[in-house]
């Protein structure tokens, strides 16, 4: 009985340079940019609702003025408890933001709230505890655009944006990188590259 033959086996040959480095460029770009699809809209978008000031919807402002009197804790030894003060505007009118800054003399003492598109400053009598306070709200559209700025957002936007930033320009190198791996339209991508960059640094060039 004559055996089986077996195929021989090929040997796997490791890819070329080339080759790999196109897959992990191509890799991250694809990547990159589904990550930070919607970072790109978003900034995309609100840039242009920025640069238009004009276009008055979503920034409708509202103001209310408030008063009330503090419960008896808000001072101890003689000093304000900023954390007590802060906690007891916020539960009674439902105060949004972080606290931005607090002030104290003999007779009056302030403390302000900061969010996007959002401001409430209330002024407190020290001697017995009762306050004025005003709150301003901007429309969703000026919420959206302090989000851009990253005005009044916390640390925590700050690092959103500053990875957006880094995503953004890795999107923008492996796309580049990418055009070097063709070859029939290598050319035609670095010269409209070279345009572009010299288009905006002229206009930059004019303007500043």
């Amino acid at each position: 009985m004559i055996g089986r033959l077996e195929a021989p086996q090929r040997e796997h040959l490791p890819k070329p340079l080339r080759t790999r480095a196109y897959t992990l460029v191509r890799w991250l770009h694809l990547y990159a940019s589904m990550l930070s699809l919607m970072v790109v809209i978003f900034f995309a978008a609100t840039g242009i609702t920025l640069n238009h000031p004009e276009w008055m919807f979503g920034t409708a402002q509202t103001t209310h003025t408030y008063s009330g009197t503090l419960p008896q804790n808000w001072q101890r030894d003689g000093q304000v408890d900023w954390l007590q003060a802060a906690e007891a505007l916020r539960a009674a009118h439902g105060l949004k933001g972080r606290v931005s800054d607090t002030r104290a003399d003999d007779q009056e003492a302030s403390i302000s709230f900061r969010g996007p598109a959002y401001a409430a400053d209330a002024f407190i009598n020290r001697a017995d505890g009762s306050y004025t306070l005003k709150v301003v709200a901007q429309g969703p559209v000026a919420v959206l655009n302090d989000l851009h700025r990253g005005r009044d957002t916390g640390r925590a936007w700050a690092w959103l944006i500053d990875l957006s930033g880094g995503f953004l320009l890795l999107v923008a190198l492996t796309g580049f990188g990418l055009s070097f791996f063709f070859r029939k339209t290598r050319a035609a991508a670095l010269t409209v590259a070279l345009i572009g960059t010299a288009a905006m640094l002229l206009l930059m060039r004019l303007v500043a």
